[in-house]
């Protein structure tokens, strides 16, 4: 059986209190290490994204849930969830279907030199220098 909780048994450990309700949610992706994108998360959306194994955030301008790829079909399939020590962000591992930016790229985070930094250390490839 798949384990999809990492550092907390149920959504109930997990502390919502800090952010009206919601907590950050850095998503990853699963295979090649990218950061993809920050959401936010509240017990409903993590039920629903265990539930249908799509991630699904709380969208904080519309004021309801949101299934990343709704409108593009680039979803993003969940392969894990883990909490930090706090239990008040989570870091979600996901298979994406394609571009996860709603401007079409790879990451939310593509304009980045450090993007891509995991995959590049993981691949021996050279790091970019951060500028001063």
């Amino acid at each position: 059986m798949i384990r999809y909780f990492h550092g907390f048994q149920s959504i109930d450990e997990l502390d919502f209190s800090k952010n009206s309700g919601l907590i950050p949610a850095i998503v990853q992706d699963c295979q090649t290490g990218m950061v993809l994108m920050l959401g936010y998360m509240n017990p409903e959306s993590i039920q629903k994204t265990l539930d249908t194994g799509l991630v699904t955030f709380w969208s904080r301008s519309r004021n309801c849930l949101w299934t990343k790829g709704e409108s593009s079909h680039n979803y993003l399939h969940m392969r894990s969830i883990a909490c930090d020590c706090d239990k008040d962000t989570l870091l979600v591992l996901a298979r994406p279907d394609g571009p996860t930016c709603h401007k079409g790229t790879t990451s939310c985070f593509d304009a980045s030199p450090l993007a891509d930094s995991t995959s590049r250390y993981i691949a021996g490839a050279p790091l970019p220098k951060c500028r001063a």
